[in-house]
């Protein structure tokens, strides 16, 4: 039997929302891109994410219908199983390259480039009420994170996202990567509140570093 486990990550502040996420604990169970995409499809998870090497942090990452090379939240959920589990590590190593990764509090923070996330393209509407009116999902193609200012002096963001990709996800609760392209493309600290209920936390450095972060809990 596989050892799949099923988390919630970027949980608002209340306990709701968080985007789902499949983590298989032993990559070895599932050895093949093939049948790895299969699995992936099969339990239909936004992001289903392999731990191939606890003591690297080697992971691999799918949606039902791709493999991706970084996302958000199957790291950020990763890194707060494998610390609940006593395996904490420093860094993961998905395949866009080493992602730091730490705890503070009860929020988990990863840190990536925006580059890694390409093909998410941003938009923004007039207020927060033009997001949420938008349908599910939005006419057109191609991946789409809409966005509003909820305050933008303190860098409050009313965010959707749509994959828009053809298969059974119509809208991420709550997308790290998309959350790492509107900070890299706006230069500063975010908080964001996604979906339903999620909210992720963002922050800026030099040379292109970003950090997103969130709370974690199993399904």
């Amino acid at each position: 039997m596989i050892d799949l486990v099923e988390l919630r990550v970027f949980i608002g502040p209340d306990g709701r929302g968080g985007n789902p996420l499949g983590v298989v604990t032993d990559g070895a169970q599932v050895p093949g891109t093939a049948d790895r995409q299969r699995l992936a499809t099969q339990l239909g998870f936004s992001e289903t994410v392999f731990i191939d090497d606890v003591i690297r942090g080697a992971v691999d990452i799918y949606t039902p219908s791709a493999q991706l090379a970084f996302a958000g939240h199957p790291l950020v959920g990763t890194s707060w199983l494998m610390r609940e589990r006593g395996q904490a590590a420093e860094v993961l190593r998905p395949a866009a390259g080493e992602v730091r990764t730490w705890a503070e509090d009860d929020f988990t923070w990863i840190r990536g480039r925006a580059q890694w996330a390409s093909g998410r393209r941003t938009h923004q509407y007039a207020t927060a009420a033009e997001v949420d009116a938008l349908p599910a999902p939005p006419p057109g193609t191609g991946w789409l994170y809409a966005w509003a200012w909820l305050d933008e002096a303190a860098g409050q963001v009313r965010a959707r996202a749509f994959p828009r990709r053809g298969d059974n996800i119509v809208e991420d609760e709550a997308t790290g990567a998309a959350a790492v392209v509107l900070t890299g493309e706006l230069g500063r600290p975010l908080d964001i509140r996604q979906g339903a209920a999620s909210q992720i936390l963002t922050r800026v450095h030099p040379g292109g570093w970003i950090d997103v972060g969130g709370r974690v809990a199993r399904s």
